[in-house]
């Protein structure tokens, strides 16, 4: 029975692989297609170029989800039988019966979710493991007690097929646990979208993967919604969007953007780094405040008189006429850019009224000699004079984000005396943006605001264009409605003209440019994009104004919010759920704690708990599902580098991928050390040994991690870089262990192991 029920799943599969191939070759060809259509008209280019999208994008599904296609299979008690994969496919038959079903569907959720004892209609449920295309395994549990059928894959275990997938070697990316979501992590993943769930959980509880399902899952539930407003995914450091890169993808979804706090502002790339203070000085809410004042101090009075040279004798810009004009600009509300008008016509108006009293004015006291004609013509003269707009320049200057928070650092006035030496930093500094200057760039757009008038202005006069264009194509076309034009009375006459006027707009319209860029790849041009859903991981590390930023890209209120707070170690992180959330949705968000630790073995988890014990007894960290048997080890030495280079000659031995997470200062020795270890800003993790400070092992996970010099972390870096091992750990120090590390074994021979 064993080996008939395995060949029966292969032919299954290889049925699988063929209609996969059959749908990528039509997609393939469908493309190839598209692409040697005609391009002379726009029809034809609008025509091929959404072809080419929708297509190239079900390729990239169906070559995305080729490995591990099939998954899965639910025998029901009532006869249904269905296989579960990464993508629903279908046959190529009358009804396009399901082939494989899209592991997001509702009929697929038994999978994760039944038990024993709440089978949800199912008889048994198989796992099939593959490689590629050729089924390895079966493993089948029985949820009908009263099904006698057995097929020799029945396993006692039913964590079999999970802890294989954690026991296996990391290859350097993180990959998706669709064959393995359990059941409280289905719960999170299928949460109503609407609202801000917030997903909490200690190392190794899979928060970050789950959060990544759960985006796969929206978009497949909410797919028309959320394709057209697209879903970003905030992830702390390039490295860590670099590790789960691939995970979405091998879902079927790629129209996700990813991207860090430090590139959340289009055009900008913030690769600088801040001294600890000065980022926890950028981040707290404080600055929204000084920006505010910094951009009024940039609305200036004349002290005491602004004297503007003109054709018909000077003009006086005081302080009283500033200030008047001044207020009225406030009083619109508008950000500082767009109010400037506001604040220039105010100013114009005052400088003509001033050059009408000089030239009109009646000596006798009578009225003014000049017309409401001669006043108008002298306003334009005003209004179009070089030394005027220079005046109004001085006094409410036209800014940019990046020039107000260059000219802010560089004199950051508002802020407390320690505060602004934390920060100040020269006016012509060109050592790049840092992260906490994003939000900082963004605070300042909000303040300014963009004129666009004069872009707006030149598209419509374009559009203008193009309707005269269109309107002439269809004269030409309908010339023979001339006469009939003619022969009718006036208000016929009115309505056809109406009517070509509006077929006019639609041709210039239909011809107009299309965008065709993805949402995703829109959304990351436009500062003002309002995503559909935002997901934040290490949410607990963003500073006051990185939510500010953030929560202007969601004005719905749709996020998942994924961390723990016992892992904050950014000195302007807020921390709590509570102090993040209040100002936005007060206490209106759900939270869900995951306290299973799928990564961590229980003897590592030992070992990281105890350095958070040792400043907070009561702290209780995620319950390990499996060990290892393998105690974690403590090596002094006086040759810090060499023996960091020795464990890692030792202990790369074991399959699989390891880390050093060692203090920035040490990388350089560190790197001579051991120079096959990939290091810098974004290493590469698919590297057999990699160099990583705390902040950049931040959600990543190796087979074997040595941490070098521990008393130099913080209690929560130092967590963080303890559990970042599914195997083997150790630790190198020069110096006494930090609390909670005393007693740690010297490391065993790896043949003893």
């Amino acid at each position: 029975m064993s080996n008939e029920e395995l060949r029966q799943e292969q032919e299954f599969i290889d049925l699988l692989h063929r209609r996969l191939a059959e749908l990528r070759a039509g997609a393939e060809a469908a493309v190839r297609d598209a692409l040697s259509l005609g391009t002379s008209g726009f029809q034809a280019r609008l025509e091929r170029d959404v072809l080419v999208a929708e297509q190239s994008g079900l390729l990239a599904a169906f070559n995305a989800g080729e490995n591990g296609l099939c998954f899965g299979r639910l025998a029901f008690r009532d006869g249904r039988d269905h296989h579960i994969g990464r993508i629903g496919i279908r046959r190529d038959d009358e009804d396009h019966t399901p082939l494989v079903v899209d592991w997001r569907a509702e009929v697929a959720r038994p999978f994760y979710l039944a038990t024993g004892h709440t089978p949800m209609g199912l008889r048994r449920r198989r796992h099939i493991t593959t490689d590629r295309d050729r089924v390895t395994a079966l493993h089948d549990e029985i949820l009908d007690l009263a099904d006698t059928v057995r097929t020799g894959h029945e396993g006692a275990d039913a964590d079999a097929v999970l802890l294989a997938a954690l026991d296996a070697a990391r290859t350097g990316r993180m990959h998706d646990i669709v064959q393995t979501i359990q059941a409280e992590q289905d719960r999170v993943i299928r949460a109503p979208h609407r609202g801000v769930l917030v997903v909490e959980g200690g190392p190794g509880t899979g928060k970050t993967v789950v959060a990544l399902h759960r985006a796969a899952y929206l978009l497949y539930a909410h797919r028309e919604q959320l394709a057209r407003r697209a879903v970003l995914i905030v992830g702390p450091n390039p490295a860590f969007l670099g590790y789960i890169g691939e995970v979405l993808p091998s879902l079927g979804e790629t129209g996700v953007l990813l991207a860090t706090p430090g590139e959340l502002f289009p055009g900008v790339t913030a690769t600088a780094t801040d001294t600890p203070r000065a980022a926890e000085v950028k981040g707290s809410a404080a600055m929204a405040g000084a920006l505010a004042r910094f951009v009024a101090d940039r609305q200036r009075l004349p002290d005491p008189v602004i004297v503007i040279d003109h054709e018909d004798g000077e003009l006086r810009l005081d302080a009283d006429m500033a200030r008047e004009a001044r207020r009225h600009a406030r009083e619109t509300a508008l950000p500082h850019n767009l109010a400037r008008p506001y604040f220039a016509f105010r100013v114009i108006d005052a400088l003509t009224a001033q050059l009408a009293d000089r030239i009109g004015a009646d000596p006798y006291g009578g009225p003014n000699f000049l017309g409401p004609d001669d006043i108008a013509q002298l306003g334009k003269g005003v209004a179009a004079s070089a030394e005027v707009h220079a005046a109004i320049e001085e006094l409410w200057p036209v800014l940019t984000p990046r020039q107000l928070v260059a000219d802010f650092l560089a004199d950051p006035v508002h802020l407390p005396d320690a505060d602004a030496r934390a920060i100040r930093r020269p006016a012509d500094h060109d050592g790049g943006w840092t992260p906490a200057d994003v939000p900082l760039l963004d605070e300042a757009a909000e303040f300014l605001g963009e004129d666009d008038s004069a872009a707006r202005a030149a598209a419509e006069a374009e559009r203008q264009e193009r309707i005269a264009y269109a309107q002439g194509v269809l004269d030409l076309s309908y010339g023979s409605r001339t006469q009939e034009f003619e022969d009718r009375d006036d208000e016929d006459a009115e309505v056809l003209a109406a009517h070509d006027l509006v077929d006019a707009e639609r041709l210039a319209d239909r011809h107009e440019e299309a965008d065709h860029r993805s949402a995703a790849e829109r959304a990351a041009a436009d500062r003002t994009w309002a995503f559909g859903h935002i997901i934040v991981d290490e949410a607990q590390e963003l500073s006051a104004m990185a939510w500010r930023l953030l929560m202007r890209r969601c004005p719905t209120r749709s996020l998942t919010l994924v961390g723990d707070p016992a892992q904050t170690a950014e000195p302007g992180g807020c921390g709590a759920w509570e102090t993040i959330l209040a100002p936005y949705v007060g206490d209106r968000w759900e939270h869900v704690r995951l306290g299973v630790n799928y990564r961590t073995p229980a003897e590592i988890m030992e070992v990281a708990a105890g350095v958070i014990r040792a400043a907070d007894p009561s702290f209780e960290p995620p319950s390990s599902i499996r060990s290892t048997g393998i105690r974690p080890w403590a090596r002094h030495t006086d040759d810090l580098p060499r023996a960091v280079a020795e464990a890692v000659e030792r202990e790369s031995r074991q399959d699989g991928r390891l880390a050093v997470i060692a203090p920035r200062r040490l990388h350089a020795a560190l790197s001579a050390a051991v120079p096959a270890a990939s290091a810098g800003a974004s290493p590469d993790l698919t590297s057999p040994v990699v160099l990583l400070d705390p902040r950049q092992a931040k959600g990543l996970e190796f087979d074997t991690v040595i941490v070098a010099e521990p008393r130099e972390f913080g209690v929560s870096d130092l967590y963080v870089a303890l559990t970042r091992a599914t195997q083997r750990l150790g630790v190198v120090h020069t110096g006494p262990l930090p609390a909670g590390l005393h007693g740690l074994a010297a490391p065993e021979p790896v043949g003893a192991r």
